[in-house]
């Protein structure tokens, strides 16, 4: 060759091939290309292998194995990097590149398959076996080449990648094999389906199997097509329809026509007859508009057409007739309710009044009891009574404003509030509406539902309530609120200054007797299927299971342990059916001895009176979301440091009231009997069972004073007296709450002297005679006089005259 200038060099050198292949050539691997016979393609090389095995080519016959790799991410390929079948391909140009790299210009010779690589140091090393395809004109082969090539025909002018050119050039070919590698040189496939060709080593096989791959191929361009055709028709009809809706518009103004389609005539119906007032008719006569001009296959059509259907959803004039006769109301709520009179006399003073004004404002009523008394189905039952709708929706564990008064109509998915939807679900406007949990409403960042609330339960307000979503005032002035809680102080105090509050306490033993009889086992003898003559419940069992079974102020776990027992007996029932073969009537009847067979052991057995060990023990009332519960307070005197120890998991004000007491012990000893130092030398323990249950409140004050005293006097307390009251260190005795709840427990637990403070005397009124009755309520003042009905008799002299008391109240008042 040659020899050229360093500027000649830079230019193309053709280099001229000898005629012998040899069988040990350098690899250079390919990264996404696989190259075929006949194939002439440019490679870049730029790996310092790559290099070595080019110049390594160019230094002996010319020759190099080219194969692709597997992975085109491996920077330095190894042997089992690369594929073993690949072509021979001669060097027959060469361009060296200013920054050390160098393009080559290679001529796939022959396809070829590696027997064994040898990885040197530089660059790897093969030695190859050729594959030379040979065939014979047959009339298979001829059939095989014309089903190939009209394969290849279609798969082109399906594709948009390949230019049509390609054909030309195909058609000039005259070699089977020469088709073989072109066809699938010009494939669009990944580098695994082109390496699958030149796996094969019979030129039928390798025909087969392009065959395979191209009539995939063809078939998912058809797919491809097919898709995109659709997709163009589907715009075109949309463009279509877009064009022919603006001409009808068009037209329809210069006709002086409204209406642009059947969907808008509808809603123009449904506003004339929705009976809208002034504002709201503005209102959705100008949504209306609006949506005329808006596209149908806009977003903003959706949220208009949404609108107007809320619009013309809301009651806006319907109302039910209220059932103004006072008996048949009572009448009702007497079959559904057992009891509750309070409530069910407010009912009917409401009645009384709208006989006279046909209509009233300001009803709004807040039933406050423990869970199980009744308060939801009693809403329902008034719904009932008087003829109204009745909707209900539970507050509780609400913490969005928005879930009161509804999404601004900016928001994806806006809604009107829980009111407007009850409204409609309503269909009238004088619903019984009952707002369930109104003591559980919560607060975050959201907002605060309560105070949205504030507007809803106010009768001068809520003629014109404001939903977000409805953007036009909205009267709910004829609407019953109903709402119910479990715990009074719970409610935030402006919700609590708009509702009429109506205590419902818990029921005693014979009223839940009453409900079991009247209401709840006729309810669970047809839920499970059976008569009443095939079941018959004494009485005495259902005390027991009221007495020992359940342990609430309500009737919730009653209906639960009578539905047990129901459910036992109907399994019974069909067990006797069954095994006896015959369909007569099995009967049976429920004492309380099947009682304890159905139910298990007793749950609440009533512990005996210890009156030998009542030194240091008070019995005292507290008040439960549940209801009343008596509360024993222990207290022991013992030798050890001078410190007051509190146990039972007692809250900040308990605590409190425990020190106050003491205070008053040490500062009154004198009074009180006992010696002035009893405190010296000496740990005050007091303990407050159950341990694991929480306890607050300055209620047990009165309770923890006389524990205290009568475990430093040694004197025992009477077991049939149980008190409730919050102290002062001046030893008065001030009001608590609960009281008709506490006095319920009182009784449910067979207590017969209650002792009270003297500030809640005049709330006895309100108490009813039956919470009352068989109990000695005995108002105190102070906790000198509580002294006098806490302890037995246990022979002393009374000390006390009535002088003597006057002097030692002058004296606790001087401390």
């Amino acid at each position: 060759m040659k020899s050229k200038s360093n500027k000649e060099q830079e230019k193309d050198e053709v280099i001229k091939a000898p005629s012998v292949i040899p069988t040990d050539l350098p690899v250079l691997p390919l990264r996404d290309v696989v190259l075929y016979p006949f194939m002439i393609f440019p490679v870049l090389v730029g790996r310092e292998s790559s290099l070595k095995a080019a110049y390594k080519a160019l230094d002996q016959e010319k020759f190099i194995f080219i194969t692709a790799q597997k992975d085109p991410t491996v920077e330095e390929p190894g042997v089992d990097d690369v594929y073993h079948e690949g072509t021979v391909s001669r060097i027959v140009q060469i361009l060296k590149l200013p920054n050390g790299l160098i393009k080559i210009l290679v001529d796939g010779t022959v396809q070829a398959h590696a027997k064994k690589f040898r990885q040197k140091e530089e660059f790897m090393e093969v030695e190859v076996e050729l594959v030379q395809p040979e065939f014979k004109e047959t009339v298979e082969l001829d059939a095989q080449m014309r089903h190939l090539s009209n394969l290849f025909s279609d798969y082109v002018r399906s594709s948009r990648n390949i230019p049509s050119e390609v054909l030309v050039v195909y058609e000039n070919i005259k070699d089977p094999v020469q088709k073989l590698y072109y066809i699938a040189a010009n494939l669009f496939q990944s580098v695994e389906v082109k390496q699958r060709i030149l796996k094969l080593t019979t030129l039928h096989e390798q025909l087969y199997e392009l065959s395979r791959i191209l009539s995939g191929e063809i078939d998912i361009l058809k797919l491809e097509q097919e898709i995109d055709t659709k997709v163009h028709d589907n715009i075109q009809k949309s463009q279509r329809k877009y064009f022919i809706q603006e001409q009808i518009k068009i037209l329809q103004n210069e006709l002086g026509e409204d209406e642009a389609s059947p969907e808008i005539a509808k809603l123009r119906e449904k506003i004339d007859a929705a009976g809208l007032p002034e504002e709201a008719r503005a209102k959705a006569e100008e949504e209306l508009n609006k949506l005329k001009k808006i596209p149908s296959m806009s977003p903003e059509y959706t949220v208009s057409r949404n609108y107007l259907d809320w619009i013309v959803s809301i009651p806006w004039k319907e109302c039910t007739e209220d059932h103004l006769n006072i008996k048949h109301v009572k009448k009702i709520l007497d079959e559904d309710h057992y009891g509750l009179d309070k409530p069910k006399d407010r009912i009917i003073e409401h009645i009384a009044v709208l006989n006279l004004v046909k209509q009233i404002r300001g009803q709004i009523l807040c039933f406050v009891g423990p869970p199980g008394v009744g308060k939801t189905s009693l809403g329902r039952s008034i719904a009932r009574a008087l003829n109204r709708k009745f909707v209900r929706f539970s507050l509780g564990g609400i913490r969005d404003e928005a879930e009161i008064r509804g999404h601004r109509r900016t928001y994806i998915g806006s809604m009107p509030g829980k009111i407007i939807q009850s409204m409609k679900r309503a269909g009238t406007i004088n619903p019984v509406m009952l707002l369930d949990e109104v003591d559980k409403l919560t607060f975050d960042f959201h907002g605060d539902p309560a105070s949205a609330l504030l507007e809803v339960l106010d009768p001068e307000q809520n003629h014109t309530f404001a939903d977000h979503y409805i953007e036009v005032d909205y009267d709910l002035s004829n609407v019953l609120f109903i709402t119910t809680a479990n715990i009074r102080h719970a409610i935030p105090p402006p919700l609590q200054d708009r509702m009429e509050i109506i205590e419902l306490p818990g029921y005693l033993a014979h009223e839940k007797t009453e409900i079991a009889k009247r209401h709840i086992i006729p309810k669970q003898i047809r839920a499970h299927g059976l008569k009443s003559s095939q079941i018959k419940i004494h009485n005495k069992s259902i005390s027991k299971v009221i007495e020992e079974y359940t342990k609430e102020a309500g009737v919730r776990n009653l209906e639960r342990e009578i539905a047990s027992l129901i459910r036992k007996s109907a399994k019974e029932i069909v067990v006797k059916r069954q095994s006896n073969g015959q369909n007569k009537i099995q009967k049976i009847s429920i004492d309380p001895e099947k009682v304890e067979e159905y139910l298990g052991v007793p749950r609440y057995i009533k512990r005996p009176k210890d009156e030998s060990r009542r030194v240091g023990i008070a019995t005292g009332l507290a008040w439960t979301s549940v209801g009343g519960e008596l509360l024993n307070v222990e207290a022991m005197i013992m030798n050890g440091k001078e410190r007051l120890n509190l146990t039972g998991k007692l809250g900040d004000v308990m605590k409190e009231s425990a020190h106050a007491a003491l205070s008053y012990i040490r500062s009154n000893a004198q009074a009180l009997e006992i010696d002035p130092d009893f405190y010296k030398g000496k740990e005050i323990h007091i303990h407050l069972p159950e341990g694991a249950i929480p306890k607050d409140g300055p209620s047990a004050g009165l309770t923890m004073t006389m524990a205290v005293i009568s475990a430093i006097a040694n004197r025992r307390t009477n077991p049939e007296v149980a008190m409730t009251g919050e102290i002062t260190l001046r030893g008065k005795v001030l009001a608590v709450g609960g009281l008709t709840e506490k006095l319920l427990a009182a009784k449910r637990h067979g207590i017969k002297t209650v002792l009270i403070p003297k500030e809640n005397e005049n709330y006895m009124i309100e108490i009813p005679e039956k919470v009352k009755s068989g109990l000695k309520i005995i108002p105190v003042g102070t906790i000198i006089e509580a002294l006098e009905h806490t302890f037995m008799s246990d022979g002393r002299k009374k000390r006390h005259s009535s002088k003597t008391r006057k002097t030692k109240r002058e004296k606790d008042n001087s401390v």
